[in-house]
């Protein structure tokens, strides 16, 4: 399905026709983790993206910030069976992206059986419920990220039940989109509107116990020149965690390392780094097993 067919604001297209309930269930209010699907990136994360929280993924075009947020949402959706909501501002998001991120996750679980229809079948179904787990909506400016997410917020207080499991992870890509038309000048309103998404998105989390993961790009510092992350200091309260992927050095001869660094954690030490292959993303990595609050 394309996504070319969706429109901005409040209408949500799923990858896979179903029936779709908006309202999503309640969970509850514990720090459990998703795993980001990169076993070098978890542990940046201290295992994962914990919910109650807002992680924000930084860097330049092309670092592989909407890469580390479709692993996540394919991660969610199809090893934790739970919703994932993604809020695509850029409007650069294909189905074609996400499914073969959920095919390289769809393994043959029916290798031994000689009834290559019943395996066919049951992939089919695998693939085809991770998919209706996966909703997007684009959002083109502020007002629009805004509606969708008082809508959400609404949808969540209803508590519906729903059969696909619960909300575990929101993702805004990006928020940078939305917001860097606003600053610049004397554009006090912007700078109001801003915080206004920042607070949205923080009580957001916490309210709803969802993992909150937004991409932030980089600009160059005036006086410096050295590059840093865009909306300035007001929105850097905004993120727990801030993760920097950079394009640099270590990239390596394909292009695809590349060097990611911790420069905010509230749980360890900050300038740790990974250095993480962006092809190997979108294989499959087992997610941590459900042992009090974590996940």
């Amino acid at each position: 399905m394309s996504l070319d067919r969706t429109v901005p604001g409040r209408d949500v297209l799923l990858f896979f026709p179903c029936s779709y309930s908006p309202p999503f269930p309640r969970i509850p209010s514990v720090d459990s983790l998703a795993s980001s699907s990169a076993i070098s990136l978890d542990k940046l994360l201290d295992a994962g993206l914990y919910t109650g929280e807002v992680t924000e993924i930084v860097g330049g075009p092309g670092s592989g910030k909407t890469q580390v947020c479709l692993c996540v949402a394919a991660n969610v959706a199809h090893g934790l069976q739970q919703n994932v909501l993604y809020i695509d501002s850029n409007g650069g998001l294909t189905a074609s992206r996400i499914l073969q991120l959920l095919q390289a996750r769809t393994p043959d679980e029916e290798e031994q059986s000689s009834d290559l229809a019943l395996q066919l079948s049951t992939q089919a179904a695998t693939l085809a419920g991770a998919l209706q787990r996966i909703q997007v909506v684009r959002a083109f400016d502020i007002f629009q990220m805004l509606d969708v997410l008082q809508d959400l917020r609404g949808a969540v207080s209803q508590q519906v039940s729903s059969s696909s499991g619960t909300l575990k992870v929101v993702v805004v890509d990006s928020v940078t989109a939305v917001v860097a038309p606003l600053l610049g000048g004397q554009q006090r309103e912007g700078l109001a509107l801003m915080m206004q998404l920042a607070r949205e998105l923080k009580t957001l989390a916490r309210d709803l116990s969802v993992a909150l993961v937004v991409t932030n790009h980089m600009t160059r510092d005036r006086d410096s020149g050295q590059l840093k992350p865009a909306l300035g200091r007001s929105w850097s309260f905004v993120p727990s965690t801030r993760l920097l992927l950079d394009t640099g050095q270590g990239a390596g001869a394909s292009g695809s390392w590349r060097m990611a660094c911790l420069t905010k954690s509230p749980r360890l030490p900050t300038g740790l780094q990974e250095m993480v292959d962006t092809r190997t993303w979108g294989t499959p990595v087992q997610s941590p097993a459900l042992q009090g609050g974590h996940m």
